[in-house]
């Protein structure tokens, strides 16, 4: 039986990390339409609006949940292992993250928009961290080499976050253009 959760353990987590990227770039969209002129931008925002609803609540928030019950299913031979404490705590993170995204979602569901695209951008760069970090550490089941990911991730992160900032600034001049 454990080996049934074990798999649909993993097939929630992939959709569930699925919806959380894809969602926030749907942000990323919707930010982007709102800067636009009429009537681009209503039709725009109205789509990107049902299109994230249908991912949040259709895909993403049932994937949490069913990860996060099939994962408790799993955690009883490990209980007390050090490794498994730090991935519950970066799960709880991950939790954490998936409630800050709800909140952007419910503002932007009310065309309240706080954040720039280019911020949505690197927002979105947190799913990778902690994926890359759970996914490190339960399958090496070792703290230090969790530390050595989080370095190269953070080699990672201000590489890409490079790469925004470059790419940002080609598109805009292109648009200028």
């Amino acid at each position: 039986m454990d080996l049934y959760f074990k798999a649909l353990h993993i097939i929630f987590v992939v959709t569930w990390f699925a919806g959380l990227f894809y969602i926030v770039r749907l942000f990323v969209y919707q930010t982007e339409a709102n800067e636009k002129d009429e009537p681009e931008k209503s039709i725009l925002t109205s789509h990107l609006k049902v299109w994230s609803k249908r991912l949040w609540y259709g895909i993403t928030w049932p994937s949490a949940v069913l990860a996060t019950i099939f994962g408790l299913a799993l955690i009883h031979p490990w209980l007390g292992q050090g490794w498994l404490n730090i991935k519950l705590v970066l799960v709880a993170g991950l939790w954490v993250y998936h409630h800050l995204i709800h909140f952007r979602f419910k503002e932007l569901q009310k065309d309240i928009y706080k954040y720039s695209s280019q911020q949505m951008r690197v927002f979105n760069e947190v799913a990778t961290i902690f994926l890359v970090s759970i996914v490190f550490l339960v399958v090496l089941k070792n703290v230090l080499s969790l530390a050595w990911a989080l370095v190269g991730l953070l080699i990672f992160v201000a590489l890409l976050m490079g790469a925004i900032r470059i790419y940002k600034n080609w598109r805009e001049k292109n648009e200028s253009m």
